[in-house]
């Protein structure tokens, strides 16, 4: 008989010995009381591994659990192969032609089914019971390599077209395929061991779909109330439908129009779509030119709001106003009476780092139609300055004020309503992997803003990843709330960006390395734009939005 192979495993303090060819699943179940929330992957000597992996040699163990940021996704990511199995489940295969994951909304996601079913409650609600019972038996979630032809076969007999042409264009050999019971589909990451882990979930009605309703992952063990943002959710509607009248739903639709079509008429008719959607708001703004006089504008980092305003004032004048730029950044506090953060570092995101009382007081005067010296705030000492810059409103004239708290009321508490037009702006990615595969809005912003910050700051892409958390925390408690707060919102993302921000990212990605914590979210990032075919930049006009984070452009962002 073989004589077993005894492992020394350290996690944390603590040093345990296993048989080789014990699972992490099981090691993790020996730890769990020591957690809040479920174990959902290990790493292994810093390298991250599925639960369903075995121990082969001695090593040191850490766990993610579902409050962690990639522990999150795993759990979501794995409840939308419950979800898609359920559906098939609840409806004959031959009944559905698709089913659709198309963005977040809320906590979840919205989806939808096309096929020969009626989507309404009693659907819906069979499916949910359906993915109950799949979790309550804990049913494995089982993972098997196969060739990327046949994977193309198998999507294809399956009528996963997207996936189909998707994978034409992959260069790596095998791929993974993921299952429960005899239900196969691919999916972008790791997932959790079995249906058991996917406890806390809702199905909703919403519009013409359904939103799949996760937990919060500061919340992991707790549902949060559903509260669709409409205004965002139209939005984001209405750029599908776009992408969907072009054929460029996913990834593959858009390699094939990279490969097989006119690259550059692509290119003109989205940069034209986005015109015409700047001149609309300009439009709305001049209707109302005897009122309104602050344009304010907000949107999370890197959603392009500094061409977008330079643009918007193109238009502007082109409606016989006359256009101011102001930031908000200059009516910071001064540096010593800046608030601090739990870690006693300057919190420049809050909205007490910004002098509201003298922004409001020169608003008003502007009103008002007196001149008013507007400061320059010295990020250097951190102290505000008067050049001898000063500002009085005509007519016809506007002000278009940039800062990532204008849409909060307390900013311009002291303005009227009729006097301010408010607008939000984010990159809100229209383009999917595949069907069940989703492109997250944060990817797109974040990519942008890697590449914009090598260009602009000197920032490696290791920089960039390791403040990018503390970024969208501030996101989060800054911006997003007030979202709906708008009276227009604009998409900034390009259908086609992803596939020219490749070239200029890969590199910087590259750079990072091994040893470095950022490596894993890197790699994740390589991984992804490894299913784009990559164009140049040369199609691209001067006045895009692109250009504020690839450069060439004639604004000087």
């Amino acid at each position: 008989m073989k004589e077993e192979k005894i492992c020394q495993v350290r996690i944390g303090d603590e040093v345990r010995e296993y048989i080789a060819g014990t699972t992490y699943q099981q090691i993790a179940g020996d730890f769990r009381d020591k957690y809040e929330e479920d174990i959902v992957l290990t790493y292994v000597d810093g390298k991250l591994q599925e639960l369903r992996k075995k121990l082969k040699r001695d090593c040191t163990l850490a766990f993610e659990t579902t409050r962690g940021a990639i522990g999150h996704e795993t759990y979501k990511r794995s409840m939308k192969l419950l979800l898609v199995k359920s559906v098939y489940d609840v409806a004959a295969r031959e009944d559905i032609r698709k089913v659709r994951v198309h963005f977040s909304i809320g906590k979840g996601y919205y989806c939808t089914i096309e096929g020969n079913i009626s989507l309404d409650q009693e659907f819906l609600d069979r499916v949910e019971s359906r993915m109950r019972e799949l979790a309550d038996q804990d049913v494995p979630i089982g993972k098997r390599t196969i060739s990327t032809d046949d994977a193309v076969a198998l999507f294809r007999k399956h009528g996963m077209y997207d996936k189909e042409k998707l994978f034409e264009y992959r260069r790596v050999s095998r791929v993974n395929i993921y299952n429960m019971n005899e239900f196969e589909d691919y999916f972008y990451g790791y997932m959790v061991p079995s249906a058991g882990y996917l406890k806390y979930f809702k199905l909703y009605l919403y519009d013409e779909g359904f939103v799949l309703q996760m937990p919060d992952r500061n919340t992991p063990g707790r549902l949060p109330e559903f509260k669709p943002r409409n205004k965002l959710f139209q939005v984001q509607k209405e750029s599908v439908k776009w992408s969907d009248m072009q054929g460029i739903e996913t990834v593959g639709a858009l390699n094939d129009k990279v490969t097989k079509g006119d690259v550059q008429e692509l290119v003109l008719v989205q940069e034209a779509l986005q015109e015409k959607k700047i001149a609309e708001i300009a439009s709305q703004i001049a209707e109302r030119r005897n009122e309104i006089k602050f344009v304010l504008i907000a949107g999370p980092s890197s959603s392009g709001k500094t061409t977008f305003s330079h643009r918007l004032s193109i238009q502007l004048r082109a409606n016989g106003l006359v256009p101011h730029p102001l930031a908000v950044d200059n009516y910071f506090v001064e540096r010593e009476d800046n608030p601090k953060d739990e870690n006693g570092n300057y919190d420049f995101e809050c909205l007490e780092a910004v002098d509201v009382e003298l922004f409001n007081s020169q608003m008003k005067q502007l009103l008002e139609g007196k001149e008013v010296a507007i400061p320059r705030f010295n990020f250097v000492n951190g102290h505000k300055e008067y050049d001898g810059t000063t500002m009085k409103l005509g007519e016809n004239d506007v002000l278009v004020i940039e800062g990532i708290h204008c849409l909060n009321p307390k900013l311009t508490r002291q303005l009227a309503d009729e006097n301010k037009f408010k607008i939000y702006i984010s990159a809100l990615t229209q383009l999917n992997i595949d069907e069940h595969n989703r492109i997250p809005s944060t990817d797109g912003r974040f990519l942008r803003r890697i590449v914009r910050d090598a260009r602009t700051r000197g920032s490696s892409a290791q920089r960039t990843i390791g403040m990018w958390e503390s970024v969208r925390r501030g996101e989060e408690k800054n911006i997003f709330p007030y979202q709906e707060e708008a009276d227009v919102m604009f998409n900034s993302a390009l259908v086609y960006e992803l596939a020219v921000l490749k070239p200029y990212v890969e590199r910087l990605l590259f750079a990072i390395d091994k040893s470095c914590p950022e490596y894993l979210e890197a790699k994740r990032l390589l991984k992804f734009l490894d299913y784009f075919v990559g164009i140049g930049s040369e199609n691209i006009p001067m006045n895009s939005l692109l250009r504020e984070f690839v450069g060439g452009g004639c604004f000087h962002v």
